[in-house]
C-alpha cells in the first residue's frame, strides 16, 4: 500500500510540473516603465532649449518636434549619472537608445551632450557649430526631450535626446 501511495504521490507531482511548464508560462513578463506615464516637470532653460530647437528647425524648413516625457525622464537619468561620475560622456547610451525603442516604439535615436553653458541659447549655438550636434538638431526625428541638471558647484549638464517613431 505504501508503494502503491507513493506512486501516486510521484505521479500527481510529475502532472503538477507539467501544468506548471506548459507553454505560454515560460515568457518573462514585460515589465513597463512607471515613467512611460510620469509627467516630466520641465524647468524654464529646458524649456528654452526645447524652443530653441523648434524654433532653428522651422526656420529652416524642418517639422517641429513633439516633446515626450519620458525622453525627458531618461536623459535626467544620464545627467545624473554624469554628475555622480564627474565627467560628461556618451557611456551607456546603448541603454537609452533600448529604452526608448522598447518604451516608444522608436525607430532611430540620437544624443546631444554639453556640459557648462550658461544659457539655453549658448547650449543650442554651440550644438549648431558642431557639425555632429547639429546634424542631430537638424535630423529627421519627430520627438525629443532635455533635462539639465546642475552638479554641487553649479556647473550645468545637458542631456537632449532625439528619436523618430
Amino acid at each position: 500500500m505504501k508503494k502503491i501511495l507513493s506512486k501516486v504521490v510521484f505521479l500527481v507531482l510529475i502532472s503538477i510540473s507539467f501544468i506548471s511548464c506548459s507553454a505560454g508560462n515560460d515568457e518573462e513578463a514585460v515589465v513597463k516603465d512607471p515613467k512611460l506615464d510620469a509627467k516630466y516637470d520641465y524647468v524654464t532653460e529646458e524649456e528654452q532649449v526645447l524652443k530653441l530647437i523648434n524654433d532653428h528647425r522651422a526656420s529652416i524648413g524642418l517639422n517641429k518636434l513633439i516633446t515626450v516625457d519620458y525622453i525627458s525622464f531618461v536623459s535626467e537619468e544620464h545627467d545624473n549619472y554624469m554628475i555622480s561620475t564627474g565627467e560628461m560622456s556618451h557611456n551607456f547610451f546603448q541603454d537609452r537608445y533600448e529604452k526608448i525603442v522598447n518604451g516608444l516604439g522608436a525607430k532611430t535615436v540620437g544624443e546631444n551632450l554639453a556640459y557648462n553653458y550658461s544659457s539655453p541659447q549658448s547650449v543650442v549655438n554651440a550644438w549648431l557649430n558642431s557639425e555632429s550636434h547639429k546634424v542631430n538638431l537638424e535630423g529627421d526625428y519627430t520627438h525629443f526631450g532635455i533635462s539639465i541638471r546642475a552638479n554641487a558647484a553649479g556647473k550645468k549638464y545637458y542631456t537632449n535626446i532625439f528619436m523618430k517613431k
